[in-house]
């Protein structure tokens, strides 16, 4: 399934790595410049939309979801592949795997040059996503991502570098194996919650609530909390400092509106590490979430959909805790 992205972008020249278009190419096009791709499945394609990924949207999201859940319930399809630009592709990544109803392989790829770069990683990338997909190994682990002869639990990976072909990282728990010679080889096992044992469904949903992502900084103002309320937000995130740390005045303000509520969520803007429930902020005093590994990004994926369910912040907490 193509959604677009740096994978499908064309730039003007073959040496030229940073200005270019992104979501030129079809994915049809993609694949008949990857004939390989055929001796390792039956490939059947579709194009879902043609954005940067910038242009991602949770109506795009739902629509994926659903296309593939169809897809994967025929016996005719063993797995499913969708290119999608870099700058997103975690979010929508993790939004998969807490959302698709199958085991089979659902792996997401992109690449960090455009397709008709000197030696771009988008043709490898795709060709090893689809050797992955199409692997008994990929089975039940839920949604994989592919980059770099890597696979990448979806939950944990997050883009780190702005160019780099490898700019695909876990920083706190390493990839979950390596592709070589179009084989897939494991080394451990996602553990949280995903696909098949998922609680959330969105396969009736035209619309997700509006959560909002505030950072954390030196002398950081306390009315963008009421602001993001005012604009429609129902749960906010905050990447907080260090363990999810925040100011005395930015605690009263997000507790003025978790007192109305709408849960709040501490994350951080720390790169990596735990942020542990009363650690930094008394969450029990101010019914605060505690985010655990998540980034913010993530952070906001499941607060979102723990939303369709409830507003509780106590059982948003356990949700934090077994996704």
């Amino acid at each position: 399934m193509g959604t677009g992205g740096t994978i499908a972008g064309q730039a003007c020249s073959a040496t030229e790595m940073l200005h270019y278009t992104s979501a030129v190419f079809s994915i049809d096009s993609l694949i008949e410049k990857i004939p390989e791709i055929t001796s390792i499945a039956d490939v059947v394609s579709v194009q879902l939309s043609q954005v940067d990924s910038c242009d991602m949207t949770y109506e795009l999201l739902l629509t994926l979801a659903t296309r593939i859940n169809e897809m994967l319930a025929s016996s005719e399809v063993d797995g499913v592949v969708i290119t999608h630009g870099t700058d997103t592709l975690e979010e929508t990544a993790y939004f998969l795997n807490l959302v698709i109803k199958s085991n089979k392989p659902v792996v997401v790829v992109g690449a960090m040059r455009p397709f008709t770069a000197m030696s771009g990683d988008g043709p490898m990338n795709l060709y090893n996503a689809v050797s992955l997909a199409a692997s008994n190994e990929a089975m039940d682990k839920g949604v994989l991502v592919s980059l770099n002869d890597t696979i990448y639990c979806s939950r944990e990976v997050v883009k780190t570098h702005t160019m780099r072909q490898d700019s695909f990282q876990v920083p706190d728990f390493g990839c979950l194996g390596y592709i070589q010679g179009g084989k897939a080889y494991f080394y451990r096992l996602p553990v949280r919650k995903h696909t098949i044992f998922s609680e959330f469904n969105v396969d009736e949903m035209t619309k997700l609530p509006q959560v909002d992502i505030l950072l954390g900084y030196l002398n950081s103002s306390p009315f963008l909390a009421q602001a993001a309320v005012n604009g429609g937000a129902k749960g906010i995130v905050y990447a907080g400092v260090g363990n999810g740390g925040m100011s005395q005045s930015i605690k009263n303000a997000l507790a003025n509106v978790a007192e109305k509520g709408i849960p709040i969520v501490r994350s951080t803007r720390v790169s990596s590490g735990i942020v542990t429930r009363n650690g930094a902020v008394d969450d029990d005093q101010y019914s605060f979430v505690a985010a655990d590994t998540l980034s913010p990004q993530k952070a906001r994926i499941l607060l979102t959909l723990a939303l369709t369910k409830t507003s509780n912040p106590a059982i948003i907490q356990q949700m934090f805790w077994e996704y």
